[in-house]
């Protein structure tokens, strides 16, 4: 399948907005679910910390993944933001062929 479910997390609606609105625009994602309310905790730097995020679900194909990576790099606040890809075991037809058709490649 050439489907990817990216996900990555954001401090606030402003820059999770701004990511989504970039990788949809820039046709690097067909699609970015925006979801609150997440809340994280992770070791950082040798402290266990704890923050108020937001979810983001990226759904992309994987010759754009690169150029995703990259573009999420430059856009992102953190300086080490989480990025994950996954690759769904199955989807509906017509979905997948309307994400990849979706996305720049």
């Amino acid at each position: 399948m050439n489907l990817l479910l990216c996900l990555t997390t954001c401090p606030d609606a402003a820059s999770a907005e701004r990511i989504a609105e970039a990788l949809v625009g820039e046709q690097l994602a067909a699609c970015v679910n925006v979801l609150p309310g997440l809340r994280s905790t992770y070791r950082w730097q040798g402290a266990v910390e704890r923050a108020d995020e937001l979810l983001l679900l990226i759904k992309t194909i994987r010759a754009a993944w690169p150029a995703l990576q990259a573009r999420l790099l430059e856009l992102h606040p953190y300086e080490l933001p989480e990025l994950l890809a996954v690759e769904p075991a199955d989807g509906l037809p017509a979905y997948l062929q309307w994400v990849a058709g979706a996305v720049r490649t």
